[in-house]
């Protein structure tokens, strides 16, 4: 299972955040600082929808620079 992870963190703090999912998730496929509407993205890739959950809401919702997250879930991988 794959999924997307858009996230708003507080100004300054996208590529300190970045770094650390990297180094300490290791479903983290990809992490990247990004301009826009979102200040990183991070792609995650589990067995289940349980563990994204998991890194999603005990890892990545509780950093204290991450402010927002939007998940999308891929459907199906091609």
């Amino acid at each position: 299972m794959k999924a997307y992870i858009l996230l708003s963190t507080k100004p300054g703090t996208s590529l300190e955040v970045v770094k650390r999912l990297k180094e300490k998730v290791k479903e983290t496929v990809t992490a990247d600082a990004i301009f826009g509407r979102y200040d990183a993205i991070v792609v995650l890739e589990a067995q289940a929808l349980e563990e994204i959950n998991q890194v999603v809401y005990r890892i990545i919702e509780k950093d204290p620079n991450v402010i927002r997250t939007e998940t999308s879930i891929v459907l199906s991988p091609m």
